[in-house]
């Protein structure tokens, strides 16, 4: 994983996210991912906050759900 572009993704501007499919079967549940991608990347704050981000833009909520969930990242 060490070897994975994410990094330079977004620091082009790429919406790229970490997702999980189907955690109960293959494990790898989101804040583990987090985790792992992070510690392998070397990614800070900064850039979990732009996954974060990229995410809630690329969710099928409402945009009524999106505004809450960036007023909750807002904060950080």
């Amino acid at each position: 994983m060490k070897d994975h572009p994410l990094k330079t993704m977004l620091e082009l501007g790429l919406k790229a996210t970490i997702n999980s499919d189907d955690p109960s079967y293959f494990g790898g549940y989101m804040n583990e991912n987090y985790l792992a991608v992070a510690n392998a990347l070397d990614l800070d704050q900064s850039h979990l906050i732009t996954l974060t981000k990229n995410a809630i833009e690329a969710s099928f909520l409402e945009e009524k759900e999106k505004d809450d969930l960036r007023q909750k990242l807002a904060g950080y």
